[in-house]
C-alpha cells in the first residue's frame, strides 16, 4: 500500500471511528467557529506533532508550523509575513491567552543553520533566506568554547532559537502590549525526541527545565 492509500484508509478509519464518536463536538466546531486558548509556534519536522505531544483535541491549539520554529522579528516590507499573519489572527482575532514556541531535539533546520549549508535549492534559496532570522542564535553558540560536541552545539542552538523567538514576539506591538496587560503570556518549550521528555525555559533563570519537576 502507498503512502497515498494509507492516508485513504486513514480518513476512512477517522470518518467510520472518531468521527462518528464526536460528532457533536465536531459539528459543534464547525457551526461555532474556534475559540483555542493556545497558539503553539511548531517546527514542520514530521516527528514533531504538537496536539500528539500534549494530548489535544481539534480546537484546542491554534498551531504555526514553519521550518525550524522560528518566529521573526516585526517587519512591514513583506519578507515573512505567512508566520506573522498567523500570529496577528490568533491574538488580535481569536485573542488566544498563551503563545508556546516549540523547539525540538534533532532539528534538521538548526543543524543546517550552524553547518552554513541551508540552501537546498541553490537556485531558489528559500530555506537560507528564513534561516537568518536565527543568525544570532547560531553566532551566540559557535562563540562558546564549553560545546566541544556537535550534539552540544545543536542542542545549544536549538534551545537559543527558542530564546530569541520569545524575543522577536515582543516586538510586534499587538503582542507585547498584551503582555504588558497580562492578558497574554509567552513560553518556551523544547522537546527531546530521543527521550521524549518536555521542557520549558524557567523565566527567573532562562534555563530549560523538565515539566515535571516539583511545582512545576
Amino acid at each position: 500500500m502507498d503512502a497515498i492509500a494509507r492516508l485513504v484508509e486513514g480518513y476512512r478509519r477517522f470518518r467510520g471511528g472518531y468521527y462518528v464518536a464526536h460528532h457533536e463536538e465536531l459539528n459543534a466546531l464547525a457551526h461555532q467557529g474556534q475559540s483555542p486558548e493556545v497558539c503553539i509556534v511548531s517546527c514542520s519536522d514530521s516527528r514533531v506533532d504538537p496536539s500528539l505531544i500534549l494530548d489535544c483535541q481539534p480546537g484546542e491549539l491554534f498551531v504555526i508550523r514553519n521550518v525550524a520554529n522560528l518566529v521573526p522579528p516585526c517587519e512591514t516590507e513583506g519578507l515573512y509575513h505567512g508566520t506573522s499573519a498567523a500570529l496577528e489572527f490568533a491574538v488580535c482575532a481569536l485573542q488566544v491567552s498563551h503563545i508556546i514556541v516549540l523547539g525540538h531535539r534533532h532539528c534538521g533546520g538548526i543543524q543546517a543553520l550552524l553547518a552554513g549549508e541551508t540552501t537546498y535549492r541553490p537556485r531558489v534559496g528559500f530555506v537560507s533566506a528564513w534561516m537568518r532570522i536565527a543568525h544570532t542564535a547560531r553566532a551566540s553558540v559557535l562563540a562558546r568554547d564549553d560545546l566541544a560536541a556537535p550534539e552540544e552545539r545543536s542542542r545549544a542552538c536549538e534551545q537559543a532559537s527558542i530564546r530569541l523567538a520569545l524575543s522577536n514576539l515582543l516586538t510586534f506591538p499587538w503582542i507585547s502590549e498584551r503582555v504588558e496587560q497580562g492578558t497574554l503570556r509567552l513560553h518556551g518549550w523544547y522537546y527531546d525526541l530521543d527521550q521524549g521528555n518536555l521542557l520549558r525555559v524557567d523565566p527567573a533563570t532562562d534555563d530549560f527545565e523538565s515539566v515535571t519537576v516539583p511545582g512545576a
